[in-house]
């Protein structure tokens, strides 16, 4: 078993940021995806899968739960593209004619956090919606209470994204 790289997905997205030119929040996902040439696309999936990314002939797709809540989509969205920026050798030309393809997902594996691919999307996701400069510009790490429900939802409304994610995202600054 590989060990996930969290500090190489960190600097991908910001790297992306970067490139896609964002000086502010919410981050633009759509707009990046789009033009990274990937495909979006919103379906009902069932209500544990929350998105899939794959290669099909060259092309990159990203599909995502439309059923979930907008801000889980964007992280979602977020860490499907780390799995095309990160790992698409692991989603290329894995779509078959019967339809059975290859996705990456949340699994029980997953959810354990012990895939180290999926390790890495989350840590590219956070760090793209969540960027840890733009963070700093807003609270000082060591003096926020992740415990504090008003500033982490207030934080979470600006980001755009869940208040577990934000406290997760918080709560994981060393």
């Amino acid at each position: 078993m590989s060990i996930a790289d969290t500090a190489h997905a960190q600097e991908a997205a910001r790297t992306l940021l970067g490139k896609a030119g964002v000086r502010s929040v919410p981050v633009p996902i759509e707009r990046i995806i789009k033009s990274r040439g990937i495909i979006l696309q919103y379906a009902p999936l069932a209500d544990d899968l929350s998105g899939m990314a794959y290669i099909r002939d060259g092309v990159g797709i990203i599909g995502v739960n439309a059923l979930h809540h907008p801000n889980r989509q964007r992280f979602t969205a977020a860490h499907e593209l780390a799995h095309h920026e990160l790992h698409p050798e692991h989603i290329r030309n894995e779509v078959h004619v019967d339809k059975v393809f290859r996705v990456l997902w949340r699994d029980t594996m997953t959810s354990l956090g012990i895939d180290p691919k999926e390790i890495e999307a989350n840590a590219f996701a956070a760090e793209l919606l969540m960027p840890r400069s733009f963070l700093e510009d807003l609270v000082d790490p060591r003096a926020l209470d992740v415990d504090d429900d008003e500033k982490i939802e207030s934080l979470a409304r600006k980001f755009r994204v869940s208040p577990s994610a934000m406290r997760y995202r918080l709560g994981s600054w060393d």
